[in-house]
């Protein structure tokens, strides 16, 4: 932004971004609209953001984002809790939510593999998936990581640590392109690539 413009809307516009998929116009645009609110709407917003910052964290069970202990899938006894389907972020469970279709329960890694990027298994959720494995009656793992490398190689890893478990072990019949995400497929795509998984 130009000299002229008053420092904290430059402050301001920099935060915003920062977010993910926002550029330095759609930025500059959130910072006005923000100025231009009334003082009640920008502390609501305030307020919302240091609420969801302050009461969201992870579910003790499948490491969902909650505001309670358990997420409300991990407490509805209607779901197939023998079915784990493992994901790479919150995100994902959403995407499969929307097809209505699996009724099993989900794990949220919250990232992949990725030693390029400094991302190693023990900074994932993997740990508390092999504890739910041991300590419940589980009789499959949907491997559901994106299928490009760091979704293979995460899938493969947890894939190499289950063997000995005694449990069976499946992944996504992906009708995705190669490099696809998951959060951007459609209801249908989502629900053949669950109907047709496949054993690891």
């Amino acid at each position: 932004m130009a000299d002229h413009t008053a420092l904290p809307l430059v402050v301001l516009t920099e935060h915003f971004a920062r977010l993910p998929g926002i550029g330095k116009k759609t930025a500059e645009r959130l910072a006005y609209y923000i100025i231009s609110q009334n003082d009640e709407d920008v502390s609501a917003f305030a307020e919302a953001l240091l609420t969801a910052k302050r009461e969201i964290h992870y579910c003790k069970c499948c490491q969902n984002l909650t505001d309670k202990e358990f997420c409300p899938i991990c407490e509805d006894d209607r779901r197939e809790h023998n079915t784990i389907c493992v994901v790479e972020s919150p995100k994902d469970v959403a995407a499969f939510e929307r097809t209505n279709e699996y009724n099993g329960v989900y794990h949220v890694l919250h990232g992949l593999i990725s030693p390029l990027d400094g991302v190693m298994p023990n900074q994932l959720k993997i740990r508390e998936l092999l504890s739910r494995i041991q300590n419940q009656d589980i009789s499959e793992i949907i491997m559901a990581t994106n299928p490009t490398v760091e979704g293979d190689a995460t899938a493969m890893y947890i894939a190499s640590l289950l063997k000995p478990m005694n449990v069976t072990v499946t992944r996504l019949a992906f009708g995705l392109p190669v490099g696809g995400i998951l959060e951007y497929a459609d209801e249908v795509t989502l629900y053949k690539a669950l109907e047709n998984r496949n054993k690891m």
